[in-house]
């Protein structure tokens, strides 16, 4: 990205009153939900911790430090004024590359909330379908002084909750605007625009978020989605970086192991609160996942 020198300036100007901002706001590490729905802060003070979740369709800024996530089956590394754009639901791992307790790793993240989405896909000029363009679910920018600007004002508006309720939504608006209008627009608008590619195949990971539990019949999630067997195929991997039928896998298991993690189910009860019926199938695949069985990888992550 091309910036003049006073861009340039700006932009560090902001950064460090965000930063300022957030080491306010986080005392210790963790992630941070805020006043205004969507709106997450984050700190981290190791890098030897690596965290499995679900990306939702987001904005994810770097305001100082290194992330390495790994989405789907690619890698992304990124740091201070980078986001991760993530533009349907998508596995992930991550961890915080050199982050310690005297320089924490930072970021905020913002939901993409699709109301504003359709209402700027019928705003703005439509997109079609090229047969030469790749459809990517998963992107990485840096970011101009003015989206820096608004996650810095964003950020300013929880030390004042009187005002957040009327104030906010015209700066997620206006996040979401220059996202569109930047180099990650055409994309954005793709998965987002009737007809499109790129919309079935969102529609398709919606379908499976939901049904996870179901088992999976790829022919049928396709005609769901009004594609024929091999496009879905071809569209899917694409966009995910993974087969319909890994998402699924990878979807279970993330929800498996959050159950376990988190509301303390047993590798048994998990298994099957996710849709195996078989205890060995499941261990079996939890392992060749995530490098240990059920209960010795909680084990380490507690």
């Amino acid at each position: 990205m091309n910036m003049s020198e006073s861009e340039y300036a700006e932009l560090a100007k902001n950064n460090s009153e965000l930063k300022q901002l957030l080491m306010k706001r986080m005392q210790k590490p963790g992630k941070y939900a805020t006043s205004v729905e969507g709106f997450f802060m984050s700190r981290r003070e190791s890098d030897d911790y690596v965290e499995n979740c679900f990306y939702k369709p987001s904005v994810g800024l770097v305001v100082q430090g290194n992330k390495r996530s790994v989405v789907g089956d690619e890698e992304y590394i990124y740091g201070e004024n980078q986001c991760l754009v993530v533009s349907v639901d998508m596995p992930s791992s991550f961890f915080a590359s050199g982050a310690t307790p005297e320089h924490p790793f930072l970021a905020v993240s913002l939901d993409l909330d699709s109301r504003i989405i359709s209402r700027l896909v019928m705003e703005l000029p439509p997109v079609s379908d090229a047969e030469s363009e790749l459809y990517k679910g998963v992107a990485v920018t840096s970011v101009t002084p003015d989206i820096l600007n608004a996650f810095l004002r964003l950020t300013e508006l929880l030390d004042r909750p009187e005002e957040t309720a009327f104030l906010a939504p015209g700066i997620i608006y206006e996040i979401h605007y220059r996202f569109f209008m930047g180099p990650l627009g055409r994309n954005l608008r793709r998965f987002s625009t009737v007809g499109t590619h790129g919309n079935q195949i969102a529609h398709a990971v919606a379908w499976l978020r939901d049904n996870y539990r179901e088992p999976l019949q790829v022919r049928e999630l396709a005609r769901r989605v009004n594609m024929g067997t091999s496009t879905f195929h071809k569209y899917f991997k694409e966009v995910t970086t993974l087969s319909p039928l890994q998402y699924h896998k990878r979807l279970r298991l993330y929800e498996a192991q959050r159950l376990m993690l988190m509301e303390d189910a047993d590798a048994a009860s998990a298994g099957i609160a996710v849709g195996y019926e078989s205890p060995t199938q499941f261990n079996r695949e939890y392992k060749r996942m995530f490098g240990a069985p059920p209960r010795r990888d909680i084990m380490r992550r507690r």
